[in-house]
């Protein structure tokens, strides 16, 4: 049986990483196979780059080496852990995956969007996963959110017009990509969205007969 492949996305705040463990343990409850991942990251060799990407440290790096480090973390993470779990039949959820570039590199940082759907070609050899959550919420109430909880990295300390740009961005991509990506209105509790969540899920899986 082939696996069942769900990204979450959205800008900072929003609480990927909750709702992606929220969900994976839903999905597990029901019996299902599931693999729990993240990017930059997933392997040994994706959390040393993302070390490097989210370092304070690492202030001064070119936006063009910044893309190519996400893009070479995604390429180690699709051959050792997207792909061998798909095979296996399981429910692979990562919390992001190449929406993110588009949205941080291409309209936050501004790079050109054909250079990088042309890496994203080379890196991901076109994998998109079947089912996007994007969570929104205004850029003002996310970076507070994680100001609460003391969360600070490179991308946290750029300005609120990088992030607006951003969260532009997503919603962009998800205008584009209507039958692939629900959008999830996270400003309520946790609870509600991941009951959301749970149910946009639960009805793919479902429809997909997988």
């Amino acid at each position: 049986m082939k696996g069942v492949f769900i990204s979450i996305e959205g800008i900072e705040g929003t609480g990927k990483s909750t709702q992606a463990g929220l969900l994976a343990e839903h999905l597990r409850g029901q019996g299902l196979p599931v693999v729990q991942t993240l990017e930059p990251g997933g392997t040994p060799i994706g959390l040393k780059i993302r070390e490097l990407l989210l370092s304070l440290e690492s202030a001064g790096m070119d936006s063009v080496v910044e893309l190519l480090l996400y893009n070479a973390s995604r390429v180690q993470h699709i051959r050792e852990v997207i792909i061998p779990a798909l095979g296996r039949g399981a429910v692979v959820i990562t919390d992001r995956f190449s929406d993110s570039t588009v949205a941080y590199q291409g309209f936050g940082r501004g790079i050109d969007l054909k250079l990088i759907d042309s890496l994203d070609a080379i890196g991901t050899n076109r994998l998109r996963p079947d089912l996007t959550i994007l969570l929104d919420i205004d850029v003002e109430t996310g970076l507070m959110r994680n100001r609460h909880i003391n969360k600070r990295d490179r991308l946290e300390l750029e300005d609120v017009r990088f992030h607006e740009e951003v969260r532009k961005g997503f919603l962009r991509i998800a205008a584009g990509e209507p039958d692939r990506i629900r959008i999830v209105d996270c400003s309520t509790g946790v609870e509600e969205v991941h009951r959301r969540i749970s149910v946009l899920a639960d009805d793919f899986i479902k429809r997909s007969g997988r």
